[in-house]
């Protein structure tokens, strides 16, 4: 069945190429982006052997043949299989820098110069974004950019325009703040991950999106007869099994249509009365001339299977040596039992030519210790996260304050973060600059294009005295800072000042 695509003709979208990329991401894209998943969420599997079942962990795939495959040359099982350990170090630190990124959630502040409008387009901002999922869909977006490089952001505004559609001119503007509110929220925005997103970029420019195609799988509430089954199965379930059905989707977004398949078949078609791409691209970290961003899983994973290949080791031979073990000769008893071990035991006999040698007991291998402590700290390094981040204080802080101890220590996390902040902070804007541009276009609040400026006001992300805040703050107003400025680097919301 073919795509019915005569609408995104302007951007040189047909079956053919649609096809081409969606095959493009299920081959290559999207498995790429699921082993980076695997990496940072580590999920556990039950892996069938000859002894039974055991659980196998996703970072497993990184260590050597010799520790991931059984020995056939072994006939007991327990035996067969080496010892593996496995410290996922990278999960945590993904989450370190989501936390110190979205610990509190920053405050969007309109540039308008008239002071009215601008504590409305906040109000109305603040109660899109809180319906959205608020500071959750924030927290989640910074995760999924962290592990994929990138996310996007998705604005769904057909329910907004089906609302207003009944006689809503533009130039009949709706004055009840409330009720704008109450449209306003019909808007939702979307997080769309990576591993269900294929961008049509221009061919000109990598930058330009032309159109946007979203595609996931979802599990109806309808069930599917898949034939009969014998036996007790058959018994239990019933002559014929059901199971749910399941509906592939596909969504295409440009900035002149947008249209749905639900098994290729067509759903919807509407124009986009918006008249933009309603997609906000933003990168982790940006990459010169490419479209993704920087992953901050993508570097660690060579070092994470030298650690955990490294860790699985040390636990073998601590296995075998971690017990002190007795050759004796000429002791009648011993092998078989007679003669126990146990502390305080003495062994006697008459034979002159007996002797026990103890051997065995873990010892020192400083070079071991040495090679996995060099390993975490390349990770520190690489990923700009040390363990004082997530709390573990190794390091002597000196005689500082806490809080200057606190920013020596975590310079290389904070600036990181700050440099996280200023792609993730230009996609907020952009994202508040289309939520204005559609109530606009639906007639809910008219603003014109240089009122839909947002600034993104960040907290500091490291904890300080409420009286040092305090008394920063009193300080800004004396010199003329604006009081809306000042609250939101408090942490006020405009919903909390009203």
């Amino acid at each position: 069945m073919a795509f019915k695509l005569s609408p995104f003709a302007s951007v040189g979208l047909n079956d053919a190429l649609l096809r081409v990329l969606l095959a493009e991401h299920e081959n290559a894209t999207r498995p790429a982006l699921s082993r980076l998943w695997r990496y940072y969420r580590n999920p556990s599997t039950r892996r069938s052997v000859d002894a039974g079942a055991r659980t196998k962990l996703a970072q497993e795939e990184g260590l050597p043949p010799r520790l991931r495959q059984k020995r056939a040359a072994s006939t007991d099982d327990r035996a067969a299989l080496r010892e593996v350990v496995i410290e996922n170090d990278i999960g945590w630190r993904v989450h370190a820098i989501v936390d110190f990124m979205f610990g509190k959630s920053p405050t969007l502040s309109s540039t308008t110069a008239d002071e009215t409008k601008r504590r409305d387009i906040e109000r109305i901002l603040d109660a899109v974004f809180e319906a959205s999922g608020g500071i959750a869909l924030l927290q989640d977006m910074a995760l999924l950019g962290a592990v994929f490089g990138h996310t996007d952001l998705l604005l769904r505004d057909s329910a907004l325009f089906e609302a207003v559609r009944p006689g809503l001119r533009k130039d009949e503007s709706l004055d009840d703040l409330p009720r704008v509110l109450s449209l306003a929220t019909r808007l939702r925005i979307e997080l769309i991950e990576p591993t269900r997103s294929v961008p049509l970029l221009n061919a000109g420019d990598f930058r330009q999106l032309d159109a946007y195609i979203v595609r996931f799988g979802r599990l109806s509430n309808q069930v599917e007869h898949r034939g009969p089954m014998s036996g007790a199965i058959a018994r239990k379930f019933g002559a014929a099994p059901v199971s749910r059905q399941r509906v592939d989707v596909l969504e295409i977004f440009s900035a002149t249509h947008r249209q749905r398949y639900e098994n290729e078949r067509l759903i919807e078609s509407a124009p986009n009365l918006l008249g933009v791409t309603p997609v906000v691209h933003i990168q982790n970290a940006s990459q010169p001339f490419h479209y993704a961003g920087v992953s901050e899983v993508e570097p660690l994973i060579p070092l994470q299977n030298e650690l955990n290949t490294r860790l699985s080791d040390r636990a073998h031979r601590v296995t075998l040596q971690s017990f002190k073990m007795y050759l004796a000769r000429g002791l009648d008893g011993f092998a078989d039992g007679a003669v126990p071990v146990a502390p305080g035991q003495i062994w006697t006999t008459d034979n002159p030519d007996a002797s026990i040698e103890a051997f065995g007991a873990d010892a020192d291998s400083p070079s071991e210790e040495s090679h996995i402590e060099d390993l975490r700290e390349a990770m520190d390094k690489v990923s700009a996260v040390t363990p004082l981040a997530a709390g573990v204080i190794r390091a002597k802080l000196g005689s500082l304050s806490s809080e200057n101890a606190l920013r020596i220590t975590l310079v290389g996390l904070l600036a990181k973060i700050a440099r996280r902040r200023v792609t993730y902070g230009k996609g907020l804007a952009r994202m508040s600059s289309l939520i204005l541009r559609a109530i606009d276009i639906a007639g809910v609040y008219p603003t014109a294009p240089d009122e839909r400026s947002v600034r993104v006001d960040w907290p500091d992300p490291l904890p300080s005295q409420e009286k040092d805040l305090l008394e920063s703050a009193l300080k800004k107003l004396e010199l003329g800072v604006p009081r809306e400025r000042v609250l939101a680097e408090l942490g006020y919301a405009p919903s909390d000042l009203a």
